[in-house]
């Protein structure tokens, strides 16, 4: 029994060709494509609309020169958002439930950031490693401690939004499960387990909301340091 409450987060073959490449293409399928006409109808407006809401909230950190990056961090956000809701859905696969794909996400993005920082002002790049006003004795330290805290961020990226999602389908599965297994044998204690089941299931797609924004906010903030 406890190892199928892992089955969830196996990624899912078929013949032996993994199916993660599908689960990842799928939710942009579902996304409207923005029509030419004048007057658009009101889903591309309500699109329009979100698309504009994201992008405004991200760029807020980011001076001038990082809006050059809203159509990436945009992107990604949408992206994230999508796959985290349709995760939520029974039978279906969550791929930000697993840390290499999240990984895979995470350090690229921050080593981007990170490169573009040293190019254009490697002296400042460089300068977060010291904080102004250190004592010499202190000063190897602290570049170690700064160096190792710069080099984790795209590892707390990734298990952040690992753990929070695996945690919350994990939650969901053992009370949906305890739901069934006390509806013959205790009925009034099972309309309990599902009335937390509901308010959970309310609370996930707050979480799939949240986590995707965070993973991108957290991205932008890295990048206004270094531009």
């Amino acid at each position: 029994m406890n190892l199928s409450f892992f089955d969830q987060f196996m990624s899912p073959n078929l013949l032996g060709i993994p199916l993660i490449l599908i689960a990842l293409l799928f939710p942009a399928l579902l996304i409207p494509t923005p029509s030419n006409r004048w007057i658009p109808n009101r889903i591309s407006s309500l699109q329009l609309w979100f698309l504009h809401l994201i992008t405004k909230q991200l760029m807020i950190p980011l001076n001038k020169t990082g809006h050059k990056w809203a159509i990436i961090l945009a992107s990604l956000m949408t992206l994230l958002l999508t796959i985290n809701l349709l995760g939520l859905l029974p039978y279906t696969f969550t791929p930000t439930t697993q840390l290499s794909m999240n990984m895979a996400l995470a350090f690229p993005l921050w080593l981007a950031t990170l490169l573009t920082g040293l190019r254009n002002q490697p002296s400042i790049s460089l300068g977060h490693l010291l904080p102004e006003g250190t004592p010499t004795p202190l000063i190897p330290a602290l570049i170690m401690i700064e160096t190792t805290s710069l080099l984790i961020r795209p590892l707390a990226l990734g298990v952040r939004l690992t753990a929070n999602l695996t945690a919350g389908h994990l939650l969901i599965q053992l009370i949906s499960t305890a739901t069934t297994s006390l509806l013959p044998i205790l009925p009034a204690v099972s309309a309990l387990t599902l009335l937390i089941l509901f308010m959970l299931t309310i609370l996930e797609v707050a979480v799939a909301m949240i986590q995707a924004y965070v993973f991108v906010l957290l991205l932008s903030l890295y990048l206004q340091e270094n531009i």
